[in-house]
């Protein structure tokens, strides 16, 4: 994760008119050009769709959320298996763009693409133009998060190309790579959520199903996110720093999905 920029949040109301309960949308309004095309039942979360994002201490599982955006190495088979029993969906948290020393898969990344730190102890930008090195380390993640029964993605650090990384790194790596991990999850029956980026929204509207945000408030850019709205998907956003009385009534004027969030991402949250 990147600091000041974590993941998304949750509106009260269960998706727009027209939505299923658990925020599923109709046929795909994916643009002409997606990198995948998306199975018919793959999960499609509309907007307005409640969430509960918790990727630290013992999980809490009666928040009253459509969706938990949970860490997916962190968690069993046995753990989603339970929320979906409850009726949620579930998203797999994997970091995806940073190298985490922490992980029981970092011996597996060569020096060579390890690049500076990203703010977070123990985590380092990748070089996400070795395509060659990462792809099969990136697949053997989403095949565990598929493999447990997630739902969904929501790969971490898709935008190394604004930060400083020790790599070169420009747009056009950033948007190959981008689309190479949302047709990674779509190959194996997942959905998948863009991670902030927002000046290549744009472009990756169509490839992805639903996005997440941090802080798009504070920083006066929550409209860069009208095109997910617009194609009929969810906008998974945070804030951290700001109260609800700041945040919440643009946000339902969008139709984001927001809370208000500690940054350790632990159970605690404020819903708008």
């Amino acid at each position: 994760m990147l600091l000041l920029l974590l993941a998304g949040c949750a509106g009260r109301a269960d998706g727009d008119a027209g939505s299923a309960k658990d925020g599923s949308t109709g046929p795909s309004t994916a643009s002409p050009g997606a990198a995948t095309a998306a199975p018919a039942t793959r999960w499609r979360p509309g907007p307005g769709t409640t969430w509960q994002w918790q990727l630290s201490g013992r999980l809490d599982t009666s928040v009253d959320a459509a969706v938990y955006d949970i860490d997916g190495f962190d968690h069993t088979k046995e753990t989603v298996a339970g929320l979906h029993r409850a009726g949620r969906k579930v998203i797999c948290y994997v970091s995806t763009g940073a190298w985490e020393d922490f992980r029981p898969d970092a011996g597996r990344f060569p020096k060579a693409v390890l690049g500076t730190g990203n703010g977070w102890k123990g985590e380092r930008w990748l070089d996400i133009r070795r395509t060659d090195v990462l792809e099969p380390l990136m697949a053997a993640r989403l095949d565990m998060c598929r493999d447990k029964g997630f739902d969904a993605v929501e790969p971490d650090n898709m935008d190394g190309y604004n930060n400083r990384t020790g790599f070169p790194l420009t747009a056009a790596d950033q948007l190959r790579y981008n689309r190479l991990l949302a047709s990674l999850a779509h190959e194996r029956g997942m959905s998948v959520g863009l991670k902030n980026d927002l000046d290549q929204i744009p472009q990756l509207v169509g490839d992805f199903d639903f996005a997440v945000n941090e802080q798009c408030a504070q920083y006066g850019e929550c409209a860069d996110l009208k095109p997910f709205v617009a194609a009929g998907k969810a906008v998974f956003h945070v804030e951290y720093e700001l109260p609800t009385s700041r945040f919440c009534a643009e946000s339902r004027s969008l139709k984001l999905s927001s809370l208000l969030k500690k940054y350790e991402l632990g159970a605690w949250r404020r819903a708008c």
